[in-house]
């Protein structure tokens, strides 16, 4: 049995992308508690979002495409951690891949690229929440050096169950 490996490219999410990264996340809304928002977006809508990411951050958008095809694969974020001003060297980082797409190294790709972006930014921590379970999420971030440092119990009401969130942090 032979397996094709795609390339994947990493680059700064721009306006073009805006309806697969929407796609990507409504995919997340209605199928899983990974996010706790429980409706999902038109590309219009996610539109701040999109915007709130620069390309000088350190509040960063990294997309995964096929190199070929140019297919959205993935993408990871950091964002603002807190809105108060002594939060601002602190960020919030994220990342979604499409439904197909696990399981292949791209969300390792995104974080390097991220961290990589970030190393040259005024940012000292990075924070993850992740809901429970995902053992996944879990070990990518434990590889990138994020150590546990809390749980939100029962934080979240998704599909007629509370979750957990566990908290991850990273120097940066």
């Amino acid at each position: 049995m032979t397996t094709e490996r795609t390339e994947v490219q990493v680059r700064p999410g721009v306006e073009a992308d805006l309806r697969a990264l929407t796609d990507i996340y409504n995919h997340y809304v209605r199928e899983t508690p990974i996010t706790f928002d429980t409706a999902v977006f038109t590309p219009e809508e996610r539109r701040p979002w999109l915007l709130s990411h620069p390309v000088d951050g350190p509040h960063l958008l990294k997309v995964a495409a096929d190199a070929d095809s140019q297919e959205i694969l993935g993408y990871a974020t950091s964002s603002a951690f807190r809105p108060k001003a002594a939060y601002a060297t602190s960020v919030e980082v994220t990342i979604y891949l499409a439904p197909h797409a696990g399981g292949r190294g791209i969300g390792t790709l995104l974080y390097k690229a991220l961290f990589e972006d970030l190393a040259g930014q005024d940012v000292h921590r990075a924070y993850a929440g992740i809901a429970q379970p995902n053992e996944a999420s879990v070990r990518l971030h434990e590889r990138f050096g994020f150590r546990h440092v809390g749980t939100y119990r029962e934080v979240g009401r998704k599909f007629g169950r509370y979750w957990d969130v566990a908290w991850y942090e990273k120097d940066l």
